[in-house]
């Protein structure tokens, strides 16, 4: 992750519009709609944002099994 405070567009958000954005600023994660841009952001930690990434990438959060 990039900490310079630039919201990027997910590269897994859809085609349909349904997409986040992240940026990544000195010690935390912004999260936020990219249809909302002026609306609610969520912030993470870093380790806390590093644990949903891992997580995720090890399916573990994945509830289709």
């Amino acid at each position: 992750m990039v900490r310079d405070g630039v919201w990027r567009t997910s590269t897994r958000s859809g085609s349909e519009g349904n997409c986040v954005e992240v940026a990544g600023f000195t010690e935390t994660v912004g999260v936020r709609d990219s249809k909302d841009q002026q609306g609610p952001e969520l912030s993470f930690s870093l380790s806390a944002w590093g644990g949903f990434v891992a997580a995720t990438r090890a399916k573990q959060l994945d509830n289709r099994r």
